[in-house]
């Protein structure tokens, strides 16, 4: 395809290549601009190569291709699964924590999607194939806990269908830095794209409708907080956004702003958050079914550091 022609608008503030670009092709992530310069598909008029972090200006005139390579078929690989469910319609897996549920920008073989087709080969829904097939919801990598795969395209689109119009029921366990004052409530507030850091969420007057009801089921001492969590909306970090916005981060959470606590006895093993029940209508039977996925081990373990530490109080 040949290269087309990009000029830097005039009243564009100076600014590095990949930033740039990545501002008025937002359709392109900002990972495949930096390829494509890597590449040598982003060139000055006249010019040698651009670099990433070079500065452009207003009326500069680049040559650029930022065409989508072609994304080839995936390779089903043997990696192990705790399937809690399994019929000829849809699979419950009890993802672990550190598996991506997709491929991306710089992953490898070794995500959910790459599992699945080894278990299920061709009985699995084509809806979001070549990269995404049967996916029809997603957990964040660090987080464990219950995810639903697709094996027909019928029972896809209407799995689909309920997690659009909220109709599943979606609990998770979270671990926070201290004690909220009221024993229960909601959070109700927009979330959005953080506007400066391209990998977060944030609250934001410009976001999507996005609610969530906690409750604190055990306390260690002042520092943490174990909540039940049930959200009736299924925004991009949502438990994460609301709780840290609301003065009580998740453990472990560094990306919305956990700290190391210097009188715990070792850090998180990672982001502490369980997605441990899912109730949904059956695709095909009609009948409402629920599933339950127990705390993962290194939840548990430090969990338990915990309540030697602190004690653990129960709260009903």
């Amino acid at each position: 395809m040949p290269m087309e022609t990009f000029v830097v608008p005039e009243d564009a503030a100076p600014e590095r290549a990949d930033k740039l670009l990545a501002r008025h092709f937002p359709q392109v992530s900002r990972g495949a601009i930096q390829r494509a310069i890597e590449q040598g598909k982003v060139k000055p008029e006249g010019g040698s190569l651009v670099q990433p972090k070079q500065k452009l200006f207003p009326g500069n005139v680049l040559l650029l291709d930022l065409t989508p390579e072609p994304v080839t078929a995936l390779q089903a690989v043997d990696i192990p699964l705790d399937i809690l469910h399994e019929d000829e319609y849809f699979a419950v897996v009890n993802k672990s924590s550190g598996m991506v549920v997709h491929p991306g920008e710089g992953t490898g073989e070794d995500t959910l999607v790459h599992a699945i087709l080894n278990h299920c080969g061709s009985s699995l829904s084509n809806i979001g194939a070549p990269d995404r097939p049967g996916i029809v919801h997603r957990l964040d990598k660090e987080t464990s806990g219950l995810i639903v795969v697709a094996k027909t395209d019928s029972a896809h689109h209407a799995l689909a269908a309920q997690f659009a119009e909220r109709e599943t029921k979606k609990e998770y366990v979270a671990l926070v830095l201290g004690v909220p004052r009221e024993k229960t409530g909601s959070i109700s507030l927009p979330i959005g794209r953080h506007p400066k850091i391209r990998v977060k969420m944030a609250v934001s007057e410009n976001g999507k409708k996005a609610l969530t009801d906690w409750r604190i089921v055990e306390t260690f001492g002042e520092e943490f907080a174990l909540l039940n969590c049930i959200i009736h909306t299924g925004r991009t970090h949502q438990i994460r956004v609301h709780l840290a916005h609301m003065g009580h981060v998740l453990a472990g959470d560094r990306t919305y702003g956990y700290k190391p606590a210097r009188q715990i006895a070792s850090d998180p093993p990672r982001v502490l958050l369980h997605a441990a029940k899912l109730g949904m209508t059956h695709p095909a039977s009609g009948e409402w079914v629920e599933f339950k996925a127990p705390l993962p081990r290194d939840y548990e373990d430090f969990l338990s550091g915990l309540r030697k530490q602190f004690g653990g109080d129960a709260v009903t």
